[in-house]
């Protein structure tokens, strides 16, 4: 099986050019200046080179709040460019691997308690801000083909590359004695290294459609940061603040946490957060 990845140099793509390496399996990787995915012509021209059995698309216009004035360029990464990956797959017959979010759901507080596992795959999709939208525009594009596709969903993802809140998080607390984290936005964090590693899964056993990859627990941004500290063994007093108090561009959601009940149901174990962290700090700590 050969791979092509789209957004080699994000932290998603950079995770799965290590993973394949390990496993010796053949592989393309393309940041955006050597595969563009919105350029339908570039698109196509990379494929037929290629031929790849598989597309990983890790490419993506991830900016949240830069896209509520850019709306127009995130859905011609996330909408147009996904379009652009179809085309091409069918004409060249490729299974198609994409990623999504959990901002394609509504995440409203209430959900909290009607979802007390999380959204489901199939839970109904009404995204609260552009990022949202955009992502959502994008699924739609993969619902609408006849493509063989994975469609991966993911929530606060974090790992060893590129920049995530963990990171960010320990980069802060070098020069602050406190920070203050929002406590109100409840989901559960998904680690580069354990999506990867499931969706590789997931490909082996020829399973397509779409799936939610996160961790066990519902546990708030202030949760994530006091764990973040303790493992690391950082002393910082950590405030726990509603996000009232810290205002941002993109309405953010209430609640965004991701069922992984049908993963369970092919058997694969759902990673607790406390342990993927416990892991990423380790990998950073190597890597240092």
């Amino acid at each position: 099986m050969k791979f092509l990845i789209t957004g080699a140099n994000g932290q998603l793509g950079r995770e799965w050019i290590q993973f394949l390496e390990l496993k010796g399996k053949p592989f393309d990787a393309f940041g955006s200046k050597k595969m563009d995915i919105t350029d339908s012509e570039q698109v196509r021209n990379r494929i037929k080179e290629c031929r790849p059995d598989v597309v990983i698309n890790c490419a993506a216009y991830t900016n949240v709040d830069e896209a509520e004035d850019k709306e127009e360029l995130a859905h011609s990464v996330n909408e147009g460019g996904v379009e652009h990956l179809v085309n091409a797959c069918l004409d060249y017959n490729c299974k198609l691997v994409h990623f999504s979010t959990d901002y394609v759901f509504p995440g409203n507080f209430e959900d909290g308690s009607k979802f007390p596992d999380g959204y489901p795959e199939d839970g109904e999709k009404r995204p609260v801000n552009a990022y949202g939208r955009s992502k959502r525009a994008g699924e739609i594009v993969i619902e609408k083909s006849e493509l063989d596709c994975l469609l991966i969903r993911v929530s606060w993802l974090c790992g060893p590359f590129g920049n995530n809140f963990v990171k960010t998080m320990l980069r802060l607390a070098e020069t602050r004695d406190e920070l203050s984290v929002v406590d109100d936005q409840k989901g559960s964090p998904s680690f580069t290294f354990d999506v990867v590693e499931k969706t590789f899964q997931l490909l082996n056993a020829g399973k397509s459609g779409v799936y939610h990859i996160s961790s066990k627990e519902r546990i708030s941004w202030a949760d994530f940061a006091e764990e973040i500290f303790k493992q690391a063994n950082v002393e910082i007093t950590l405030h726990r603040i509603p996000s009232s108090e810290f205002p941002t561009k993109a309405k953010r959601p209430a609640f965004s946490l991701l069922s992984n009940q049908k993963l369970e149901k092919e058997g694969l174990k759902v990673v607790a957060w406390k342990e993927g962290l416990s892991v990423l700090l380790e990998k950073l700590n190597r890597s240092l």
